[in-house]
């Protein structure tokens, strides 16, 4: 999603327009001095009385020749009704400046965006397979599930097949498994959890709180008002938020200006510092009023569409973005490798290829097994499995033979041990360690 400018786009409108207008029309022939947004762009413009009031700032998101599609009452503005003959241009907003004026101070390029692997193209756990999540497991990489009940949706890495919103070539898909009737106490959803190192210029918690936008594509078989929440680590600073999904099957780009929180605890390390949520069927004792910060444990908002309701309901989304400011930009597009990287911190794969000669029966060789980058904390391993990537051989011992045991954040130890003397190896095993929030 971009702003788009240019130079000396004033006009004025053919035919006055209501307070609940989504379309306005300019005087014939200059619409052209203004841009054409499409897909997910748009501009800012204001709306001025021919006397000098009221004054209105609109967001124009589609212009057809003279012709303009709107969203009213931006940046604290009221919407108005204005006649023919009312002043329309594009004017830099302080909203805008205040995002320009902000590079360097917390919304510069380097992690524009704390969300990470937004665009879904990480998947190391399933590498693209179907799961049906337990409470607490990982789907896509740094993507949790939360549910109170069992075997109620699926998630997959680009589920259905459809054709991704433009831009993008991976979503995180949710397929509703049965029709279930969510208790009042009951929560499904996803959600990411933001390490607090990564939020700590967000200045929440504090009277100098920033405002943030959450923006993200997504597309459902259902239609109406869905909804999700952010989250403090504590559990006890809450804002639920709606938005509206009008056309079944159809990618939806959807902005949430949020404003920060000046109360409440707000980590600032490497534990858990914001929840992001995205509601598939909550209850109403974890749902609350959208658009407010509360001393609550929301995930989601008041009377949000449930997904698990219905059976075979798919939920998709992508391009999932938390940044400064009062509008949503441009997605951060992130190098491949950069974002393996960063969900490296908190889940890899550590590939076993030990050989040696064992002197006797039950010798013991131990190496050294760096990660590929610093975990957030010493992490906990699963069980040495075959690698599906690489062939697996195996002489003088089992697999059960490695004994793993991590000294650190930035290296771990193995250990081989061989059933009989002589050479001894295990190829082409590998181990999951995972450091989650």
């Amino acid at each position: 999603m971009a702003a788009l400018y240019t130079n000396n786009a004033s006009t004025t409108l053919a035919s006055g327009i209501t307070n609940s207008a989504t379309s306005l029309t300019v005087t014939s022939g200059n619409g052209t001095k203004f841009p054409s947004p499409t897909g997910i762009d748009y501009f800012m413009c204001t709306l001025q009385g021919a006397s000098g009031t009221p004054i209105e700032i609109i967001k124009v998101t589609a212009r057809s020749t003279d012709t303009f599609t709107i969203v009213r009452a931006q940046e604290g503005t009221t919407a108005s009704a204005f006649n023919a003959n009312d002043i329309v241009e594009l004017r830099v907003t302080a909203a805008e400046m205040t995002q320009i004026n902000q590079l360097g101070q917390g919304n510069a390029s380097m992690l524009k965006n704390r969300v990470i692997n937004g665009q879904m193209v990480i998947d190391q756990r399933n590498a693209g397979a179907s799961v049906t999540p337990t409470n607490g497991a990982y789907t896509l990489d740094r993507w949790q599930a939360a549910l109170s009940q069992s075997s109620k949706f699926s998630v997959q890495q680009n589920a259905g097949s459809v054709t991704p919103p433009v831009g993008f070539t991976k979503y995180l898909g949710v397929t509703s498994l049965s029709a279930y009737s969510v208790g009042i106490s009951e929560v499904f959803n996803v959600q990411q959890v933001i390490e607090g190192f990564n939020i700590a210029d967000l200045g929440w918690g504090t009277a100098n709180a920033k405002t943030v936008t959450l923006s993200f594509q997504v597309y459902s078989s259902l239609t109406g008002t869905f909804g999700g929440a952010l989250r403090n680590g504590a559990g006890n600073r809450s804002y639920p938020f709606s938005y509206s999904i009008p056309v079944a099957n159809t990618w939806t780009s959807i902005s949430v200006p949020i404003v920060g929180d000046t109360s409440g605890t707000w980590t600032t390390d490497n534990t858990a510092g914001l929840y992001i949520r995205f509601g598939l069927g909550v209850g109403s004792t974890f749902s609350g009023t959208a658009g407010s910060w509360s001393a609550n444990d929301y995930y989601s908002a008041t009377g949000a569409v449930s997904v698990v309701g219905t059976s075979g309901a798919t939920f998709y989304i992508t391009g999932v973005q938390l940044e400064v400011g009062s509008s949503a930009t441009g997605f951060e597009y992130r190098v491949y490798s950069t974002e393996l990287a960063n969900c490296q911190r908190y889940c890899q794969w550590l590939p076993f290829d030990v050989q040696f000669t064992a002197s006797a029966a039950s010798s013991v060789l131990g190496i050294s097994v760096p990660y590929k980058v610093t975990m957030r904390i010493v992490p906990s391993f699963t069980s040495v499995s075959a690698d599906p990537n690489t062939a697996q051989a195996v002489l003088n011992n089992s697999t059960n033979a490695f004994v793993v045991s991590y000294s650190g954040v930035e290296a771990g130890v193995a250990q081989l041990l061989s059933a009989n003397s002589g050479n001894s190896y295990v190829l082409g095993y590998r181990s999951l360690a995972t450091a989650e929030l």
